[in-house]
């Protein structure tokens, strides 16, 4: 039995690792520590408040103390690490928060652990941090994906926050020997993404019959994970990881932008063609007037340091523990757009 503390676990990759533990582990405890700033939901985690092995904590990654009590008092062996400001845009836009949150609060909890789990005698223990693809820059067409070799070169205040991050925990293992281990995944979907996201503001914008915003020509590309396939990964290196190592998890799925707002839209189309109630409860939506979605596609100024591509080699978390993608990306979006069809309350209330 463990006891696990996913900081960050109200936002979108962390309530569904919640759900995912709590359903495959019922013997462990699962406590989250959020907090609750605009991308982080308390409804999300409704379901899991009824599960007795569950409790939510408000608070920040920043208050060292408040997390050195609950490892105390909970003799918590896991921290899964989630918690970060995450979108590029608002990176561009306001990097302080990105800073703080991302490399300072990161560097909080590293400190309680290490008091807790090291200063205080020895205990068994596991931090594991997630990270991301951009910390590695931008590819080239031809370039081979990102390996777990392959040198930072960050593009964006988030990329270079999500970076120093990184290191600090390198360093944390390699300097006091904290057990640590990284992972650096490629582009989330699924359910309880917030709106502002490229797939749910698709979703989102084309039930509104609101403009579909791309960059620029929307040839960029990226490689794309449904969310529960990111979990396994997370799964599979906390049970399996080597120590010290990072593991990059990826979907073997690289996808054009344009491409993918074409694909939601199509799916839209025959979702509104096949299931009739869907007119009526959302009447502002393009099929319902027999336009197709596509022609809501705008093309907008591209943002700066904009990637042109990501890619990522998860050869070495295939090899070593087994990794393997369980939904095709069609599989993925249809599972995310119903999802999102059936749950109007909870986005509706983001983007209003």
């Amino acid at each position: 039995m463990r006891t696990l503390l996913v900081t960050g676990g109200a936002g979108f990759i962390g309530t569904n690792f919640v759900y995912y533990w709590l359903k495959k582990y019922p013997e462990d405890r699962v406590i989250v520590l959020d907090a609750l700033t605009y991308a982080g939901n308390l409804d999300n985690l409704t379901e899991a408040h009824r599960n007795e092995k569950f409790e939510f904590v408000h608070g920040n990654i920043l208050d060292q103390g408040l997390v050195e009590d609950l490892l105390t008092r909970n003799n918590i062996d896991t921290i899964v690490h989630f918690a970060a400001e995450s979108h590029v845009d608002r990176s561009i836009s306001g990097p302080d928060a990105f800073i703080q949150t991302n490399i300072v609060g990161t560097h909080s909890l590293l400190k309680a652990a290490k008091k807790i789990w090291l200063d205080k005698g020895p205990k068994t223990h596991r931090f594991h941090h997630v990270s991301t693809d951009e910390v590695y820059g931008t590819l080239k067409p031809d370039d081979p994906p990102f390996a777990e070799t392959t040198p930072y070169a960050p593009n964006s205040p988030y990329a270079a926050s999500k970076a120093g991050s990184d290191h600090l925990v390198r360093a944390y293992h390699e300097t006091y020997g904290l057990d640590v281990t990284t992972s650096n995944c490629s582009n989330n979907y699924g359910p309880f993404q917030f709106p502002e996201k490229l797939i749910p503001l698709m979703i989102t914008n084309i039930l509104n019959n609101r403009p579909i915003p791309v960059y620029g020509d929307g040839m960029q590309i990226r490689d794309w994970l449904y969310v529960d396939d990111h979990n396994l990964g997370v799964d599979l290196i906390l049970k399996h990881g080597q120590v010290g190592e990072t593991y990059n998890i990826g979907g073997n799925n690289e996808q054009v932008n344009l491409d993918i707002v074409k694909l939601v839209c199509a799916v839209m189309d025959d979702l509104f063609a096949s299931q009739k109630d869907l007119s009526q409860r959302f009447p502002k939506a393009p099929p319902v007037t027999g336009r197709p979605c596509a022609e809501l596609i705008t093309h907008v100024t591209d943002r700066a340091g904009h990637d042109r591509r990501y890619a990522i080699n998860a050869e070495k978390i295939s090899a070593q523990l087994g990794y393997k993608p369980q939904y095709s990306f069609k599989e993925g979006i249809r599972k995310t757009t119903a999802w999102y069809l059936d749950r109007e309350p909870w986005w509706t209330n983001l983007i209003l």
